[in-house]
């Protein structure tokens, strides 16, 4: 597996929609500003025991991709549809990418290892800037991360 190889579509796909002003690998260290930006960053990593064989462990490896918007933008009316809309957008990209290029078995996108892709919606202050969220959870599955011996 290549973790860079991970990150590296995530991020692919947010500069892809041009929606985003902004797109990294990590959380910002201080407030991005304002527009549309994008965040990757490790949620958690497990085993996948359903789908690991006898020599190998399938892993599941969970990002979180932060869409955030400033709170602040006018029209008020518009914040929310376009964050929703931001939203799909992503979904759209990672269901039409189910394999990642081949880098991967699969986005769980219905959570048959336990976590579905999913979005929480939320308000986030940074350097006394407020931002609405959308935290997404994007659960890979990972063929063979781990080699089983004896």
């Amino acid at each position: 597996m290549s973790t860079q190889g991970l990150f590296n579509a995530l991020v692919s796909h947010g500069m892809a929609s041009g929606l985003f002003e902004r797109v990294s690998s990590h959380e910002p260290k201080n407030a991005p500003g304002n527009g549309y930006s994008m965040f990757v960053y490790l949620d958690r990593i497990v085993p996948a025991a359903s789908a690991s064989g006898l020599n190998s462990t399938t892993g599941l490896v969970i990002f979180t991709v932060e869409i955030r918007a400033s709170f602040t933008s006018k029209p008020e009316d518009d914040i929310d549809p376009n964050l929703l809309a931001a939203v799909d957008t992503m979904f759209t990209a990672y269901s039409g990418d189910f394999e990642m290029g081949g880098l991967i078995r699969n986005v769980d996108l219905l959570g048959q290892f336990g976590v579905p892709l999913m979005a929480d919606f939320g308000y986030k202050e940074q350097d006394k800037m407020m931002y609405r969220t959308a935290v997404l959870t994007v659960p890979l599955v990972v063929n063979d991360l781990w080699s089983q011996s004896p």
